[in-house]
């Protein structure tokens, strides 16, 4: 198979652990070359060969600023971005709301994609690159008790639809992906928060979301990897402004 990011270099936050590793290690074995950037306290995957690991806290301007420029002095451009950073916030009902908690929740999933986005505009300015950010299903749906959750990842469908029309004219693309409930550590981890509190057992939580989807599956983290390669690469180069969801056809709420 043709490589479709052959000598590309990217800069993949959260890129530490799941779906941002997942990313990164497709785009290494694709031609990318590149950072994966993440907290220290979150990077518990072997780096791929190609790639290196920097240090980035997404809610601080001068940490993403740091990363960039770490970036571009080892390898001179940036060709791709993917502004996967976030958090997953405990479900919550409307009145039991915990602002401390929504603050943080904002500012990773929410300020951390912008200032990932405006710190990396010129460098893709100067390749004509691509961004690829991390949505979710709750950019255009809701479910029940994830407020926080949902206003964050609709505000980055906003974002990227606005940075697809400021950036376009300079032939950066801007999209994102919109994963459904992904079998990663970090799902099945809630799923056990939950069944120890009295919720559902872990096997039966993740039939039942299984079975709320077309395909009678979970979406896996390679295929939301693959999405990422396509709006990646040049397959996708009429492609901007667009949210892709990977959710194996899960039913609206």
């Amino acid at each position: 198979m043709q490589p479709l990011l052959q000598d590309k270099i990217v800069l993949i936050t959260g890129g530490g652990r799941g779906l941002g590793h997942a990313i990164g290690t497709l785009f290494a074995a694709h031609g990318a070359r590149g950072a994966l950037a993440d907290l220290p306290s979150c990077r518990r995957e072997p780096l791929p060969e190609s790639m290196i690991a920097l240090d980035c806290d997404v809610t601080s301007e001068a940490s993403v600023d740091a990363c960039v420029g770490a970036t571009l002095e080892r390898f001179g451009r940036i060709d791709v971005v993917v502004a996967n950073a976030g958090v997953v916030p405990g479900w919550r009902a409307t009145e039991a709301l915990d602002f401390d908690e929504w603050d943080r929740g904002m500012a990773v999933n929410v300020k951390g994609v912008a200032i990932t986005i405006a710190r990396t505009a010129d460098a893709l300015r100067a390749t004509r690159g691509v961004v690829v950010a991390m949505g979710s299903i709750n950019s255009f749906t809701a479910h029940p008790r994830q407020m926080l959750y949902t206003a964050s990842k609709h505000a980055v469908l906003g974002i990227v639809k606005a940075a697809a029309l400021d950036l376009g004219p300079d032939g950066v693309r801007v999209n994102a992906l919109a994963p459904g409930p992904i079998a990663t550590n970090a799902l099945l981890e809630r799923i056990g928060r939950r069944a120890a509190a009295g919720g559902l057992a872990v096997d039966e939580a993740v039939q039942q979301l299984a079975t709320g989807t077309a395909l009678q599956r979970l979406a896996t983290a390679a295929e939301v990897a693959q999405a990422a390669l396509f709006l990646a690469s040049d397959l996708a180069s009429g492609i901007t402004g667009t949210l892709v969801p990977i959710d194996a056809g899960l039913r609206p709420a």
